[in-house]
């Protein structure tokens, strides 16, 4: 996943580091996520104009444009995604002309704008009127987005209608009327019949489809952010703190690892599978997810022949294997094996959380010792308890303390072989390496897997009992999402810990728990409980996800899965490859299914 993560916010690095060369409007070829910003100076004297972006915390100004003195003008390229506040300073920067908040402006894609730097009312040296106006209109950036959800409304729409107008039986005969075939219509029917009493008659499979079609929606956005996103910003991994969609994917699926270790590990102890069976089985999955995601899909075929001196050890698939692996012995060493229990106690509502204390003590104490490493291990020439990002935020003061702890424990124990364009790196022009899937957040993600585990839990202690399922599952999303917004104080950056991916905050892990117990439990109430939807088509990439998930890793760069794009000004042809891309993933899950092909490890 992290692959394709370093494009996130690259597009800051458009803007200007240093003096600009003047250009007219028409020598200016403005991409996707880019707008033209004019600086009309018309001061007798040069001056500095700075920006910074309002998403990058407390970050330092940086340079746009510089101008010479007398009046003139000078265009830039600044980007699109986040709101700009601009700075202007006269040329030795002794004076602020002009600065926030009358220039905090967001710039929309291919607009063109000018910066008016102006003398004012008095004739003061300094006294200086700034001011934004738009030269030409910009274009509508959501529009292809909007088409794009417009089409896949109507073909979900079609998706339900056509089935339901084949199976009328006024159609039935109109369709028979037409083939002039009457008896082989009632041929049918009967088949028909037959073949509805067989499967009535036929036991219904134990599997949760809600689980399923949860593995498959996950997988589905995984490959649509991997293949771009359309190239929108929220469909690529926030900077440092906060939350974008592509933020989501991952620990859902460590959510669901939980839930279907709890449950696939119940099945095989009720077939009477041995515990020694049980430890041989997960370690060989385990070694050879590790397997996989170390030698297949931490570089592409593009990077050309591997070299140790860029090789990384950490990676998506060794996260994942590892928390299952870590997931699987605690339950596997479970002393409690009868589920449900058999004698009703005072404690029978919270039986699932009562009769697994010591796995809780377990999971305590894993928090515990990533709170006091995070807060308390001290980091050199750095601040204890840093969570930031370093670079040119927090006003500049720790530029090389990325990441904290986290990242000072994976140099400790990895060196060097870590990864090198982490998401803050363009905004916050980091210079220091930091890890996604470093030691530290492991923890925190074996943490969200037993929180996935409680959900596998609920299912089997409440089974048949859906009201029961539906409010233990209400109450764990109650009690997750107050945790979160507590930890977070419901601000991006100020809370006690910030919701932050790169580091697997507690808050990220308590907020990402409750969207997976409330999404989890909507999927259950629909598919499973009413049976209103089949969970198509996110049951096909679902019950396949690691054949999809290698598979789109591994030919993600070839025809026709993507190409080379030849209309770079706006996100039309990207949008369309992303979603092509993804649908013909899902085409190809349609048909193992149909083929009844899974890979299993």
């Amino acid at each position: 996943m992290e692959l394709y993560s370093q494009r996130l916010i690259f597009w800051f690095l458009i803007l200007s580091t240093g003096p600009c060369e003047t250009a007219s409007d028409s020598e200016v070829m403005l991409k996707m996520d880019e707008a033209l910003l004019t600086v009309q100076n018309q001061m007798s004297y040069g001056l500095h104009v700075l920006y910074t972006s309002d998403y990058c915390y407390k970050c330092l100004y940086q340079p746009l444009a510089s101008m010479a003195a007398g009046p003139g003008n000078v265009s830039v390229v600044v980007s699109t995604p986040f709101t700009l506040t601009l700075k202007v300073t006269s040329v030795n920067g002794s004076s602020t002309l002009c600065s926030h908040p009358s220039l905090s402006y967001s710039f929309e894609e291919a607009g063109h704008y000018s910066l008016w730097v102006r003398p004012g009312d008095t004739n003061l040296e300094f006294n200086v009127t700034c001011f934004i106006s738009m030269d030409q209109s910009p274009n509508d950036t959501y529009l292809p987005l909007l088409v794009a959800a417009l089409v896949l409304a109507l073909l979900a729409f079609l998706w339900l209608c056509v089935p339901l107008l084949l199976r009328c039986t006024c159609m039935s005969k109109l369709r028979s009327l037409m083939c002039c075939n009457r008896s082989r219509y009632s041929m049918e029917r009967e088949e028909a019949n037959t073949e509805a009493c067989v499967n009535q008659d036929r036991p219904k499979s134990s599997r949760l489809k809600s689980l399923d079609t949860f593995r498959g929606f996950s997988l589905t956005i995984m490959v649509f952010v991997n293949y771009g996103g359309g190239g929108y910003w929220f469909f690529q991994h926030a900077p440092w703190n906060g939350l974008t969609v592509a933020d989501l994917v991952m620990p859902w699926f460590v959510f669901i690892i939980g839930t279907s270790v709890m449950l696939a590990l119940n099945s095989m102890r009720r077939k009477g599978v041995t515990r020694l069976q049980l430890l041989g089985k997960l370690t060989w999955r385990t070694v050879v997810l590790l397997l996989i995601g170390f030698c297949f899909i931490n570089y592409s075929p593009r990077d050309g022949l591997l070299s140790w001196s860029w090789l990384r050890i950490p990676g998506v698939l060794q996260r994942l294997g590892f928390t299952y692996f870590v997931l699987s012995l605690m339950q596997t060493f479970s002393p409690y094996r009868e589920i449900p229990p058999k004698e009703i106690r005072w404690w029978s509502p919270v039986q699932d959380v009562v009769l697994y204390w010591p796995e809780w003590i377990f999971i305590m104490l894993l928090e515990v010792v990533w709170l006091c490493v995070s807060f308390l291990l001290p980091v050199p020439n750095c601040p204890t308890g840093y969570l930031g990002a370093g670079g040119i935020g927090d006003n500049g003061l720790y530029p090389n303390c990325t990441g904290g702890a986290a990242a000072y424990i994976d140099r400790w124990l990895l060196g060097d072989n870590i990864y090198w364009h982490p998401t803050c790196k363009a905004m916050y022009r980091t210079t220091e390496p930091f890890d996604p899937e470093g030691v530290l957040g492991t923890i925190n993600s074996i943490v969200l897997g037993f929180i996935g585990m409680q959900a596998g839990k609920i299912f089997l202690f409440f089974r048949k009992k859906n009201w029961n399922i539906m409010i233990h599952f209400t109450i764990w999303t109650i009690i997750l999402g107050i945790l979160a917004a507590i930890l977070s104080k419901c601000t991006r950056d100020e809370g006690f810990i910030p919701v932050n991916k790169n580091l697997w905050s507690l808050s990220y892990v308590a907020c990402m728990g409750c969207m997976s117990f409330a999404l989890l439990g909507v999927i259950y109430f629909v598919v499973d409980i009413k049976g209103w939807w089949g969970g198509q088509p996110f049951i096909y990439p679902g019950t396949n996800s690691i054949f999809v998930y290698v598979g789109h890793s591994l030919l993600g760069f070839y025809f026709p899965f993507s190409w080379e794009m030849r209309f770079q000004d706006s996100h039309w042809e990207q949008l369309f490859q992303s979603l092509w891309g993804t649908a013909l993933w899902i085409f190809i899950a349609y048909l193992f299914y149909r083929k009844h092909f899974f890979l299993k490890i």
